[in-house]
């Protein structure tokens, strides 16, 4: 048996990112850019007025209140060639129109007062104001989003200023979802007595689905060795192959035997955490093998401990383990010495705390404690009673956070 820490540090240093390729910009959202991005020309390309407003020059404006001629117009678009400030005079100008010759700051239109062709200045004016230089923003040849960076739609707004249509970003790892037992029937199928529905894979879809990897599901193996057999075989042809139940020391628990056969190296078995102890981790050649425990609970639990990870670093990620946060009790929780617990927990926050309790049951069979869960505490290893107003520790369970 490994510890829950070890298990981490054996899947991470395991895995590596499967490969880039080239997609078009907007597909490029929430993936990882795999080079560093180098900006073909100064931004803006050009001086040109930050505000709606005049188009001065500095010295014409020592004192206020002044007046100034208004002799020409440049809306945004308009080349500014030929166009110049003469002395005593003012252009109208608007926000992003390129800066004429002979200016050197932008007055706003609400710091005026217009009468016929002419302007009235109301306020100091400063040299250089409301002005945005060629380069202010980022200089030609410089790294504008750096390797590693995940591309959000501030991204896609540089890139596409750049004219990048086509972005380097990792490939997105394709993850093969086996489930194993004869007990299992196919969503829409009514279960008969000792019949259960094949959840697991579903909800391991779409938990991969929600790293942005790409689930593929390849249906149930029954407990004979041909069937996971052919199942196996078509799992390792993806970048990931997960599967659940199967992997105890039961006699129909074929799993971790029938890929031993198929010549995968297992780095694991048995993991010092509650739920999920019976998990497995092998490499068949490079491809990662995740086999997890049947029990819905502990598939999810021990899929976002240990898979989630695995799948961020595939991609290109740089911090794929959720950060932990302090939590206070508000209740006693209780547990076993020897391993550390993942306990379903809700938040509460108050005065810039979290206080927690928990979600409910914690037994591995009740699944709707992992629905009502938005964090999972993670509860050292010897300790075996937490007080109340005890600090744990907690870290965010799927997209909770967004909605507290």
């Amino acid at each position: 048996m490994v510890s829950f820490d070890e298990a981490i540090n054996i899947i991470l240093s395991s895995v590596s990112p499967v490969g880039t390729e080239r997609v078009h910009l907007l597909d490029a959202t929430g993936r990882v850019i795999a080079e560093d991005m180098i900006a073909p020309r100064d931004m803006p390309l050009w001086d040109n007025s930050a505000m709606d407003g005049y188009a001065v020059k500095f010295a014409d404006c020592d004192i206020v209140p002044r007046m100034l001629r208004v002799n020409a117009f440049l809306p945004a678009g308009t080349n500014a060639g030929g166009v110049c400030v003469e002395q005593g005079c003012a252009i109208r100008i608007m926000t992003g129109a390129p800066i004429p010759d002979g200016c050197d700051a932008i007055v706003p239109l609400e710091e005026t007062d217009k009468n016929d062709h002419e302007i009235a200045l109301r306020e100091p004016v400063v040299k250089g104001q409301h002005i945005r230089f060629k380069g202010e923003d980022v200089h030609a040849g410089i790294a504008f989003i750096q390797a590693g960076s995940i591309i959000r739609p501030p991204e896609i707004n540089m890139l596409a200023s750049f004219g990048i249509a086509l972005v380097p970003v990792y490939r997105r790892p394709s993850v093969a979802i086996l489930s194993t037992g004869d007990e299992l029937v196919e969503l829409g199928t009514t279960p008969g007595v000792g019949e259960i529905v094949n959840s697991n894979t579903l909800s391991l879809a779409a938990a991969v689905r929600e790293t942005g990897a790409v689930p593929l599901v390849i249906g149930i193996a029954r407990d004979v060795r041909e069937s996971h057999l052919e199942k196996l075989l078509e799992g390792l042809k993806a970048d990931v192959l997960i599967t659940s139940a199967g992997v105890s020391a039961g006699d129909r628990d074929l799993v971790r035997d029938v890929l031993a056969e198929l010549g995968s190296r297992q780095l694991f078995w048995k993991v010092g955490v509650k739920p999920g102890g019976p998990t497995a981790f092998a490499l068949h050649g490079s491809t990662p093998v995740f086999s997890l425990p049947g029990n819905p609970v502990s598939t999810m639990i021990t899929f976002e401990e240990f898979v989630r990870p695995a799948l961020l670093k595939m991609q290109g990620y740089r911090r794929v383990l959720r950060p932990l946060f302090k939590a206070i009790l508000r209740e006693e929780l209780h547990k076993k010495p020897g391993k550390v617990q993942i306990a379903r927990i809700r938040l509460e926050r108050e005065d810039g705390r979290w206080y927690a309790t928990s979600a409910g049951n914690q037994q591995t069979a009740i699944l709707r404690t992992m629905v009502d869960a938005e964090a999972l505490a993670v509860l050292s290893l010897e300790k075996t009673y937490f007080a109340i107003g005890d600090e744990i520790d907690a870290h965010f369970y799927g997209n909770h956070i967004d909605q507290m």
